[in-house]
């Protein structure tokens, strides 16, 4: 990929509404993030809206504040972007690192948990993440309180990765200031978001699926039952992963989750010995797929008036399965996607969790 192109396709995914699945609608319909920038303003005018893209002094700015950090960017598309990480739905354009970014290229296991985690469990899951790391497996988690913690301390020495939902340059919680820096000194620190960015409540689902997305296999050890981590191990179940949960006391709230996940088919996990049995039976060459499959989702350089008005008449403020407007709308899944793409850089529709859209 030459100098130009990342460039572009930085500056592309930093421009307004463009999110993972518009990123590589365009990339597929253009075949250059360039073509995608020159092409987004006719498009948007389409969907009735005015489209933007970002300022390429900014991304500029950007580029020189990352590296000023000691931090460096993983596009799609280069040959060291973390393979299981390609593979998720919605995986992020743009990766900002910090660290051994070779960790990534072994068997990760993410382990996640409560924040306000027992002593027990934190002791367990420091315990497990130094016995993972003692057989080769790459631990990876969030840098939050509690389990997370616990995690990295634990595998700090075998290597770890944590994800972060903020800018590179950022620390949350504050106590954890100093694991992050060890973690990105002889580990590897992960974000999506430039630098400055703070960690806003909204970022942290996003950073789950980076975390579900990096390791064949997600360890919740303790979680109440409406938890991020649920979240976490909900996508990795979602993307062919193994989804593992230590039991716990049923009159524990923390432990509520865990027993769930287990009650519902994930595997019960007592030891490393455990995890290591359970990922080992996860063929990745059967998760990866071929990258031009997998990211050419159908596009259309002509929808008519007739079929555009077919796909607005079928969307509305609830959101509603794509397949689901193909099907009912009895046109090809090409120009169906065409008509939505062009909706949300006119900033008119919502992408949702689990492939739904809906109009603002």
């Amino acid at each position: 990929m030459s100098e130009k192109e990342r460039f572009d396709r930085l500056r592309l995914i930093r421009s307004p509404r463009i999110g993972p699945v518009s990123f590589r609608q365009l990339l597929a319909r253009f075949g250059t993030a360039g073509e995608a920038l020159r092409a987004i303003p006719d498009l948007a005018a389409r969907g009735g809206g005015k489209g933007q893209v970002a300022d390429a002094r900014a991304v500029e700015a950007e580029i020189a504040r990352s590296r000023s950090l000691g931090a460096r960017y993983l596009l799609w598309g280069d040959a060291d972007y973390p393979f299981l990480l390609e593979q998720m739905e919605g995986a992020p354009p743009a990766l900002i690192v910090k660290g051994d970014s070779a960790l990534a290229a072994k068997s990760c296991v993410a382990m996640v948990g409560a924040r306000n985690a027992s002593a027990a469990a934190c002791r367990f899951a420091r315990t497990l993440a130094q016995e993972l790391g003692g057989m080769g497996a790459t631990v990876v988690s969030g840098l939050a309180r509690g389990i997370d913690t616990a995690a990295h301390r634990g595998s700090l020495a075998s290597g770890t990765i944590g994800v972060i939902a903020s800018g590179i340059d950022q620390v949350f919680p504050p106590e954890n200031a100093e694991i992050q820096q060890q973690v990105a000194e002889i580990g590897l620190l992960v974000t999506e978001h430039p630098p400055g960015t703070q960690p806003l409540a909204r970022h942290f689902p996003a950073r789950n699926r980076i975390i579900a997305g990096l390791a064949v296999g997600t360890v919740v050890v303790e979680a109440a039952p409406k938890s991020g981590s649920l979240i976490t191990a909900r996508l990795a179940g979602e993307a062919g992963r193994e989804v593992m949960a230590v039991p716990g006391s049923p009159l524990d709230p923390r432990a509520q989750g865990c027993n769930q996940l287990i009650r519902e088919g994930a595997t019960l996990i007592q030891n490393a010995a455990d995890v290591m049995e359970a990922i080992g039976s996860i063929d990745t060459a059967m998760v990866r797929q071929s990258r031009m499959d997998f990211f050419a989702e159908p596009v259309s350089a002509d929808v008519s008036e007739k079929e555009r008005a077919t796909v607005m008449t079928l969307l509305g403020s609830a959101p509603a399965p794509v397949d689901e407007i193909v099907r009912l709308s009895g046109l090809g899944s090409a120009l169906v996607q065409t008509v939505l793409l062009e909706l949300e850089l006119a900033d008119r529709l919502d992408r949702h969790a689990g492939g739904r859209v809906s109009l603002r």
